[in-house]
């Protein structure tokens, strides 16, 4: 059986971070993002590697319910039992959809949706932050303001109701992002550990 935890969070909130270095101190915890579970499945040549290399070689979005099997395929796939995947879901219809995927799914059991929570104040100095330590010609091309606050509505337009949905099920675990990395990752580790 593998269990399965979901981990969101702000833009700047260091999900991706602290879910990287827990999979890395622990032989027994995989992470994926979204986007490595894609580029992975293209990279095998499988056809839904093909398909989904369709739509990214044209720019455009791979369709919902290809990004939901390619999950599926990835934590069937993974060489431990215990998966941490980071910014996911990004919105209702995703979770919608994960949701009843999983629900078919006898081997996977989502055990929690563990919520990397940071202001916004926080999030965006952190993330503009970066830009201003960045030498010349290093700035990320995702670290501007504007785009910062595309990026920041996107997250939070669906937040209340994936917190909703994910309280109800009993399944959300708020952490709080605002404290030093080592903090932050000793309490999602010891939160992880006690549930596998």
């Amino acid at each position: 059986m593998k269990k399965l935890f979901l981990i969101i969070g702000a833009p700047g909130s260091g999900k991706t971070t602290d879910a990287s270095i827990i999979a890395e101190k622990n032989d027994n915890i995989v992470h994926y993002s979204t986007g490595d579970m894609l580029r992975e499945e293209v990279a095998s040549g499988s056809k839904l590697g093909q398909e989904i290399e369709s739509y990214i070689s044209k720019g455009a979005l791979v369709p919902l319910d290809i990004i939901v099997n390619t999950i599926v395929s990835a934590i069937n796939n993974a060489p431990v039992d215990n998966v941490l995947i980071d910014g996911y879901p990004r919105s209702e219809e995703q979770m919608t959809a994960f949701d009843e995927l999983v629900s078919q799914e006898d081997d996977i059991e989502l055990v929690s949706v563990i919520e990397v929570r940071v202001s916004e104040e926080v999030a965006r100095e952190r993330i503009l932050g970066r830009r201003a330590e960045a030498a010349p010609g290093e700035e990320r091309s995702d670290d501007s303001e504007e785009v910062f606050n595309d990026r920041m509505k996107i997250y939070t337009d669906p937040l209340a109701a994936i917190q909703k949905f994910y309280t109800e099920k009993g399944l959300l675990t708020v952490i709080n992002g605002e404290r030093t990395l080592d903090e932050v990752v000793e309490d999602m580790e010891t939160f992880i550990k006690s549930k596998i």
